[in-house]
């Protein structure tokens, strides 16, 4: 038989079990964040923006998880993964944000290499191309960076340093008085 104290103990119990077999399904860590991790670009991975394939474009690439979503969003190039993130009507929870480390993978055809964008050094303004043209590319360490910068021109800027501004995929349409 059940007293009362057993039963609430009992609850507690199986409550507990269960919460934190979910939060180890969910990957959570011992600071209770969520590990999330970058996932892979296959030959089938298209930008959420675009539907253009990934694997058959140059230049870095970008991914967006969002809490509770399953998939990331996938982002041709490191303009188009700012643009999102930084737009004021982006509502959904950002989980994690990564971006591809320049000074480790090929430019030609990146694979691999993920870095936390968040923490990242971008090149803003080089010479370089991506899939939509200019991007900004991005690094691990700010030698690298800056090396980059060096040899194909640009702009060094922290995560936090970019403006909705520097990424408007408008095209200069916008500002264009001549229209």
């Amino acid at each position: 038989m059940c007293t009362h104290h057993r039963c609430l103990s009992r609850r507690r119990f199986l409550l507990a079990a269960a919460a934190s077999g979910l939060l180890a399904a969910c990957g959570q860590g011992a600071g209770g964040k969520a590990s999330v991790v970058a996932l892979e670009i296959d030959a089938a991975t298209s930008c959420a923006l675009d539907g253009m394939l990934l694997a058959d474009y140059p230049g870095p690439k970008a991914q967006i998880h969002y809490r509770d979503v399953a998939e990331p969003d996938w982002f041709c190039d490191t303009i188009e993964m700012f643009s999102i993130y930084l737009n004021p009507e982006q509502a959904r929870a950002v989980s994690a944000v990564f971006v591809q480390d320049m000074g480790k993978a090929d430019w030609d055809a990146p694979r691999g290499h993920w870095i936390d964008a968040r923490s990242a050094f971008y090149v803003f303004g080089s010479k370089r191309l991506g899939s939509m043209g200019p991007t900004a590319a991005a690094f691990a360490r700010e030698a690298d960076a800056k090396a980059f910068a060096a040899e194909h021109g640009g702009t060094v800027l922290r995560f936090d340093e970019v403006t909705p501004e520097r990424v408007s995929l408008d095209g200069g349409a916008l500002h264009d008085q001549r229209m």
